[in-house]
């Protein structure tokens, strides 16, 4: 089961990935991940699957942003 900070980390991600007109499979190409479906069984609820610190880094090169634009501000309850 993914936690309230994972669901909101993923939120962040494909709100990233829609607004730059990638598909779940181009980023998962971009990002270089072993599986072009990757990036869809994270935003899947059907996978536990889920990003971690080296993945947001990744996107942040990919997105010319910083990892911190994927986290919230404060604690998520």
């Amino acid at each position: 089961m993914r936690s309230r900070i994972d669901i909101y980390v993923i939120d962040r991600v494909r709100e990233k990935r829609i607004e730059n007109g990638l598909t779940q499979e181009d980023l998962s190409i971009k990002a270089g991940f072993r599986s072009n479906g990757f990036v869809g069984q994270v935003e899947s609820l059907k996978y536990s699957k889920r990003y971690n610190i080296q993945h947001l880094n990744k996107f942040a090169e990919i997105f010319n942003c910083s990892p911190r634009d994927f986290l919230p501000d404060r604690s998520v309850q």
